[in-house]
């Protein structure tokens, strides 16, 4: 549980970090109610930090612009925290210059205490990330770029490189940017196909942002759509599968990343693009309900070559 003293200090971060801040943000943020939030503000203000407030139901908090703040402070918490961020990005290859990470990581080092400094190194020593790194490496200011695009509802214009090598450009409306599986996505409206697409970041050739701005639908589920696109995208084998049984169990078992799920009267029929079959099968056969293949038919094939595997590793006769 975090002590007054540690909230307080973290009033005044976020006071730092962000050039205004209302009461209910900073109470959800600390998970504290505004009078509490209100208090500290006084708090700080006592203690020679001027702290601004704006009166109304819509008013905020800000430090004056130009006074010169201390140093920054952290616990013993936030320099694990900060430091396992750290690692997490280098490991998992996120679109951050390497020696950014590394000079963020040696700066936070020798400003610590000793006891922190002792934790966060054996941190490093002990902890072994077992990732898979994406076979193409993401252009780091691609990141930045889509992302104030997205921020500022801005539109961008891209080269692309579909996964059969051709290449395209189009003028593009980024609603959002998804990191799944050690990939990023963006998904929003494509102006060429003009209508809604899915691109992978790393297939991106080139990036730039436009003048012409765009009003995101209010209700667009960036990660839904981009789970969907993944699991019904381009590949070797169109899988449909019927799953006879609820749609509550089905959900239990299929993962949206998995595939789609369609109630008929027949039964759940599950859908999947996908080049590897493998996977389908043995998640098919662990299931304790009846499964029916619709198609494709080397699935068929792969089914009866488990079960007849399955078989002679029994001793029973095939």
């Amino acid at each position: 549980m975090y002590s007054p003293t540690t909230r307080l200090l973290t009033v005044l971060e976020l006071l730092q970090s962000y050039q205004q801040m209302s009461g209910p943000e900073i109470a959800r943020r600390l998970e504290i109610d505004v009078r509490t939030v209100r208090r500290y503000i006084v708090m700080l203000q006592d203690m020679g930090f001027p702290v601004e407030a704006e009166r109304g139901p819509y008013g905020a908090y800000q430090l004056q612009r130009g006074h010169r703040l201390p140093p920054l402070m952290f616990t013993d918490a936030e320099a694990v925290a900060i430091t396992l961020g750290l690692l997490a990005m280098r490991e998992f290859r996120f679109p951050v210059d390497v020696a950014s990470v590394e000079g963020a990581l040696a700066k936070t080092e020798r400003v610590m205490p000793e006891k922190p400094l002792q934790q966060v190194r054996s941190l490093q020593e002990a902890i072994i990330f077992n990732t898979t790194p994406p076979p193409s490496l993401l252009h780091n200011d691609f990141i930045v770029t889509l992302s104030s695009a997205v921020q500022q509802c801005q539109q961008v214009h891209l080269q692309y490189l579909s996964w059969n090598g051709d290449a395209s450009e189009r003028g593009f409306d980024p609603y959002g940017i998804v990191f799944n599986e050690g990939y990023w996505y963006t998904a929003g409206y494509c102006h060429l196909r003009q209508d809604l697409r899915t691109f992978r970041l790393d297939r991106i050739i080139s990036l730039e942002a436009q003048e012409q701005s765009f009003v995101r639908p209010e209700h667009f589920d960036v990660l839904s759509h981009v789970l969907h696109s993944i699991a019904l995208g381009t590949s070797a084998h169109q899988v449909e599968v019927i799953l006879e049984t609820s749609m509550e169990e089905a959900q239990k078992i299929i993962h949206p990343i998995m595939g789609t799920l369609e109630e008929t009267n027949e039964g759940i029929i599950f859908r999947r693009t996908t080049a590897q079959l493998e996977w389908v099968a043995h998640v098919l056969i662990s299931l304790d309900f009846s499964v029916s293949v619709i198609q494709p038919v080397e699935l068929r094939e792969m089914l009866r070559h488990i079960a007849m595997k399955a078989l002679r590793i029994a001793g029973d006769e095939i």
